[in-house]
């Protein structure tokens, strides 16, 4: 199985989850970030992971722009899924703003919908990671629960 997970990170955490989704998959898969990764690297890969943390409601800038440049059959065969970090839901202690975050959503389901358009055969579900402020830290036991997460991707 070759696989691969590209991210993209503003303060790390994203990076960290990354790299936990990596390990947990196992020897040979790389973690990129997403300004590293060319077409010839998605060239030989079975699943694809790809990550970003939640900016105003929606994935970076880049991340948003490397899938849109994929030609609409690139992930075709290639099952897929995506992940963000963010802050929950529950933490954010203004209400106005708690009510804009929940109709806003997270990166998550905009990069699973991206990877769904390039014919990737998309894993089910996608996952958020939890960051405590917005330049983090994780969550403790965030990275532990990001492998196992992805370890159930492969088992699926």
């Amino acid at each position: 199985m070759n696989a691969l997970v590209i991210y993209d990170s503003v303060f790390g955490n994203t990076e960290r989850i990354a790299r936990a989704i990596a390990a947990a998959l196992g020897e040979g898969t790389a973690a990129q970030n997403v300004s590293a990764v060319t077409s010839t690297d998605l060239t030989s890969i079975d699943i694809l992971f790809v990550g970003s943390p939640t900016r105003s409601f929606k994935p970076t800038p880049a991340i948003t722009a490397f899938l849109a440049s994929l030609p609409a059959d690139a992930l075709k065969g290639v099952r897929a899924a995506a992940f963000d970090t963010r802050i929950p839901l529950e933490s954010i202690k203004n209400p106005v703003f708690r009510l804009v975050v929940k109709a806003g959503g997270y990166a998550d389901h905009t990069i699973a919908k991206a990877l769904a358009a390039k014919a990737a055969n998309l894993a089910i579900p996608s996952a958020g990671f939890i960051v405590l402020e917005s330049e983090g830290p994780l969550k403790e036991g965030e990275r532990e629960r990001a492998a196992a997460w992805a370890r159930s991707i492969l088992l699926a």
